[in-house]
């Protein structure tokens, strides 16, 4: 099911509407969080399970994983305090938490939605935490596709400085984020006039105001749906050098990343992470061209063509350098 544009008044933008699911169920954690899986797509295609990257939401990813519904059964759900789930506790907002959350929805999924191999492809945050917790010993993926993953660097890494500052000035923003906007159009305004999301593609602006915030009261103002500190302390604490070591010796699941392009002028270190850790790990990798670490709101087409190369069993690929970009 394709995404639906419809004519919009404020800038000639189209109006992207991310479509009814055809099944929803509520996941609860261990510790009382709920989370919204939301069932798209084709039932009887391959399992893929979606989720997005810090202070976001999945359907603000719609124009991408809407070019999967024809093809895939798809599972979306957003990290615990984002999105359309209701925010928990702020003591249990850790990456071991969230970490955790994705083996225990692995269980909610296969109960829910029947037992069938799943692939995680994730963004960012979700990516990381779902390789920190396979790390722990946690299973179910079929395949885990990572897209810009902000691995931290292993000890002594020459990108360590730089990774440094991305996560320094990422926590300072999140941390002045306006909590409230009187209504989704505003923030949109604001998204649409900052340059370094000028590669979004028509419509994603409106799109991402109106998915990553919630009305407190009807009729009132339109809070952001993951609270400011929430999502600033993540960027606080994504500081496990301990990650890419571990990766060395080998990660039970079967791996790909699809980084942002590492070539561009304003490149940040998550795509200079992601290719430096490739080559190192001997990863199955490629990058998508002119893209930033947003990268599925810029070229989704693109990511989606990365994706199902990535999806492709080893035996197809054999021909294939790991990395295509070189």
């Amino acid at each position: 099911m394709a995404a639906r544009p419809s004519a919009t008044e404020k800038r000639g933008e189209v109006k992207l509407i991310v479509p009814d699911p055809t099944e929803t169920k509520t996941a609860v954690m261990s510790d009382g969080a709920q989370i919204l899986l939301r069932r798209h797509g084709n039932r009887d295609g391959e399992r893929l399970v979606l989720s997005h990257g810090n202070g976001l939401a999945i359907d603000a990813y719609l124009p991408f994983w809407s070019l999967l519904c024809v093809s895939y059964d798809l599972v979306l759900f957003d990290v615990r305090n984002h999105g359309r789930n209701p925010v928990h506790d702020a003591d249990g907002h850790t990456w071991d938490r969230i970490g955790q959350d994705m083996e225990e929805l692995q269980a909610a999924i296969t109960e829910h939605f029947g037992k069938k191999p799943a692939v995680g492809v994730f963004h960012s945050l979700s990516s990381v935490a779902a390789v920190r917790q396979v790390l722990k010993g946690g299973g179910g993926w079929s395949k885990l596709v990572l897209f810009d993953p902000p691995f931290y660097p292993r000890k002594g890494h020459a990108l360590i400085p730089l990774h440094e500052e991305h996560l320094g000035r990422m926590e300072r923003l999140a941390r002045r984020r306006p909590e409230s906007y009187s209504d989704p159009s505003e923030f949109s305004a604001v998204l649409a006039s900052r340059a370094q999301f000028s590669r979004w593609v028509d419509g994603v602006h409106d799109l991402f105001a109106r998915t990553t915030l919630r009305q407190s009261t009807p009729g009132g103002d339109w809070e952001l749906a993951c609270p400011r500190d929430y999502e600033a302390d993540i960027f606080l604490t994504n500081r496990d050098g301990s990650v890419w070591p571990r990766m060395s010796q080998g990660v039970d699941v079967p791996l790909a990343v699809i980084g942002a392009d590492p070539g561009l002028p304003d490149a940040d270190s998550p795509s200079q992470v992601c290719r430096a850790m490739a080559e190192e790990l001997d990863l199955t990798y490629e990058w998508v061209p002119d893209t930033t670490h947003m990268l599925q709101l810029e070229d989704p087409q693109g990511c989606v063509a990365a994706l199902q190369r990535a999806l492709q069993p080893r035996a197809d690929v054999a021909q294939i350098p790991k990395i295509l970009n070189k």
